[in-house]
């Protein structure tokens, strides 16, 4: 079978290749075959070599697809359902601290699908029982291929923050996992403002039309000036930077009002040099936050089973695989906000 492989250590070196199929463990294996794989951030930082990552290794992490085979001890799943997967549990030792309590993104030796073990960009997935989560047909396989980048935005907004319907909040960044942080700020009732750069502007245009009060191109507008405006010289309750960038930071922190919270989403990926005494000065509440844990999975399938949120119209493009160039460079140039990849010879 067709994968989209980093063959080589170093920037580049991702190649459609063929590989052998996975093997289904003989107890608690589950494979699945790949029906929709989104194209992520880390699939970009993977290619320019810029996140850790195990070659030779098949890319992609978001994805949905259907059982084809289980292993004899499998209870949960079975031949023909149609599934989301956690890839971030891969590879985890399952006895540290960290792994008792779900929080398995910082257990010591954790690799996730595509970077450090085989991943998504291909027809066939091997993985744990344990990984796979069954969905009624009402949910459909793309929709189900969100469950990985909305546990991010679901733990950010749901389960390390208190916001509150009425709250305004400042967010940064309207990629996939700013746009679904929007979906479910809104949800909560909070006014949101989107503030992203000129490249943003297809993406603050889809913003407005996900419930943004506020879109703001920071190239051509003064953000500081509009969020004095709007909030009667307070500053936002709260800001939600999923940008990753050192202006970005600066902004946020000079946006949100005294005893404010400030959440940090993005991973920025070099040091940056910031007036840290604002979170002195204004008492802020600063929480970080590292993708998912086993809990906010128990959350993201209630809400695909609820269907309350507009997941489908976050996807903008779906391409082969066969023209995954073509798909990358639509999200290295923000021409599309969720790329879908799907399975072709």
């Amino acid at each position: 079978m067709k994968a989209i492989v980093k063959v080589q250590p170093g920037a580049g070196h991702v190649k459609r290749v063929d590989i052998p199929e996975p093997i289904c463990q003989p107890d608690v294996g589950v494979k699945i075959e790949v029906k929709f794989a989104g194209i992520c951030g880390t699939d970009l930082h993977v290619y320019h070599d810029t996140f850790k990552n195990y070659p030779p290794v098949t890319l992609g992490h978001e994805f949905s697809g259907v059982v084809v085979e289980v292993g004899s001890a499998v209870q949960r799943v079975k031949v023909g359902d149609r599934v989301a997967v956690n890839p971030s549990t891969a590879v985890v030792c399952g006895q540290c601290e960290y792994c008792l309590q779900g929080y398995y993104m910082f257990c010591s030796i954790r690799r996730g699908m595509g970077h450090g073990v085989n991943g998504a960009f291909t027809k066939y997935v091997a993985v744990r029982e344990d990984q796979v989560y069954a969905l009624p047909d009402y949910v459909s396989l793309e929709e189900a291929a969100l469950a990985e980048p909305l546990a991010c935005a679901v733990q950010a907004i749901e389960e390390l923050t208190d916001l509150h319907a009425g709250d305004v909040v400042l967010l940064s960044g309207p990629g996939p996992i700013g746009m679904l942080c929007l979906l479910l700020l809104r949800a909560k009732g909070c006014r949101v403002i989107v503030a992203g750069t000129g490249q943003d502007q297809l993406r603050l245009e889809m913003a407005l039309r996900l419930g943004a009060s506020i879109a703001v191109n920071v190239m051509a507008e003064d953000l500081q000036s509009i969020i004095l405006r709007e909030t009667n010289g307070l500053g936002v309750d709260a800001v939600v930077e999923c940008a990753g960038a050192g202006a970005s930071v600066l902004s946020c922190l000079n946006a949100v009002k005294r005893l404010g919270t400030y959440i940090q989403v993005g991973i920025i990926g070099k040091e940056v040099t910031l007036p840290f005494d604002t979170i002195l000065y204004k008492q802020l509440k600063l929480v970080g936050t590292l993708a998912h844990s086993q809990k906010t999975w128990v959350r993201v399938i209630k809400l695909l089973h609820q269907q309350k949120l507009a997941l489908a119209e976050m996807i903008t493009h779906r391409l082969p695989m066969s023209r995954w160039e073509e798909a990358f460079e639509l999200c290295e140039q923000k021409q599309g906000l969720k790329v879908f990849l799907t399975y072709d010879e």
